[in-house]
């Protein structure tokens, strides 16, 4: 039987004996990932403070957690691209849905927004936390991976589906 051992405000920690082996889990918020798409072809990302990691700023995509009680993934995909760039899409297509089961458990909604519209809402983790929003085209993103500009992630895996197919 899973017994937690842990319990924050983000994660979740459990074990469960199975045959003789203690194993452990994790388990993560649902999140959504968002790659806006400018008229001309470039993605949007964001270069965000993030003092809890190394370095503390960081290159990203707009990206949240699925808050379930304020509804859909595609609409918290659209919350999340308001909050953090003053956009929303007036088409989402859904891009790749990554599901971790295992030892790391969380389900990730990635989403391709189109057609972007000014619409600003108050960021919940401050205005300060977002440096700038910058446009790029496939190419610089390559580069930018290359060198570590933009490090991997989980949202790495949605960045690189979504440039091979504009490529």
């Amino acid at each position: 039987m899973e017994s937690e051992v842990y319990r924050g405000q983000i994660i979740r920690v459990t074990e469960e004996k199975i045959d003789g082996i203690v194993w452990e889990r994790v388990y993560l918020p649902d999140g959504v990932i968002v790659l806006p798409v400018t008229d001309d072809g470039k993605i949007l990302l964001v270069k965000e403070k993030r003092p809890h990691e190394n370095p503390p700023v960081r290159i990203k995509p707009v990206s949240g957690i699925l808050e379930s009680d304020k509804g859909s993934p595609e609409e918290n995909a659209q919350r999340e691209m308001q909050e953090e760039i003053g956009y929303k899409a007036q088409t989402l297509e859904r891009l790749l849905e990554i599901k971790g089961s295992g030892t790391v458990n969380s389900t990730q909604h990635y989403f391709v927004a189109r057609g972007l519209i000014k619409s600003k809402l108050p960021n919940p983790d401050g205005e300060e936390t977002i440096m700038s929003v910058e446009a790029y085209t496939p190419a610089e993103i390559r580069e930018k991976l290359g060198n570590g500009e933009i490090k991997w992630s989980h949202s790495t895996l949605g960045i690189l589906k979504l440039i091979n197919t504009m490529s």
